[in-house]
């Protein structure tokens, strides 16, 4: 298989009724695109891994993981992105509420060069009244506290440079917080409309205790992340001080494989 441009990383739990259309609409969406598709079984107690194991059978570029017992939203993705091939992660959720469609807006976005993560923004949400405001609140105190300028971070699309990810800090529910870990290491988010639909069968595994109560503790620990950070700290080398000039071939290998983590996009 080529080298894809685009990972799609798809975090899923009890998801075999919402899963197949989704996985046929990014079929729809990216023709043009190498892309592949890698589906986190999150230890589903319906028929979810059964349908993705005979689906990749006939297609190469999905490739499902599993976990024998849950590991969560953020492990999944994690774990997802180091088995990534592409140069651009996008995730998505798995309850088919997420619009592949967005995919190629946002992914054009992302490769114009001057930003790492670009963020999706529900414009119309589709959501229960409950959930709707949860996710409200939630958004207000992170923007207040964290100041990431990120109106809508809880959206489950998003378009992020693969490299950038792999440096961010681990930690269960870091997906809830990419646009303020990723500007705490000098990257730049924007923020697009999307679409965002109904969910297509089963129920929603968050509600307020998950999604506000613990995120509280969660944004504790990013504001001390933050503020404990010194990316972005660029480093000049020997015979740059020196003025060495073009140096020898071997000097000139070492420069570009230094590592550039916090260079701004």
């Amino acid at each position: 298989m080529t080298t894809p441009l685009l990972s799609i990383v798809i975090p899923a739990r009890d998801e075999a009724g919402n899963l197949p259309t989704l996985l046929d609409e990014i079929d729809a969406a990216l023709p043009d695109t190498p892309f592949e598709v890698l589906v986190v079984d999150d230890a589903s107690q319906d028929d979810t891994w059964a349908m993705l194991t005979r689906r990749a059978e006939q297609d190469s570029r999905l490739r499902p993981l599993h976990h024998a017992h849950s590991a969560e939203q953020s492990t999944s993705v994690w774990q997802a992105a180091h088995a990534a091939r592409g140069t651009w992660l996008a995730t998505l959720d798995g309850d088919g509420q997420n619009d592949p469609a967005d995919l190629p807006a946002l992914l054009a976005r992302a490769r114009q060069g001057d930003v790492t993560l670009v963020a999706g923004q529900r414009v119309n949400r589709r959501d229960d009244w409950l959930k709707r405001l949860s996710s409200r609140v939630a958004n207000r105190v992170r923007a207040a506290l964290l100041k990431d300028a990120t109106p809508d971070t809880g959206c489950g699309i998003k378009v992020i440079e693969r490299r950038a990810f792999l440096t961010l800090p681990y930690f269960d529910h870091m997906h809830r917080f990419l646009p303020a870990l990723i500007q705490m290491q000098g990257g730049r988010c924007v923020s697009v409309p999307v679409n965002h639909r109904p969910r297509g069968t089963g129920h929603s595994h968050y509600g307020l205790n998950n999604r506000l109560w613990a995120g509280l503790l969660d944004m504790a620990g990013v504001m001390w992340l933050r503020k404990r950070c010194r990316l972005p700290a660029p480093v000049d080398q020997a015979q740059d001080i020196l003025g060495l000039g073009e140096g020898t071939a071997t000097a000139s290998a070492e420069t570009d494989t230094l590592p550039q983590e916090g260079s701004p996009r």
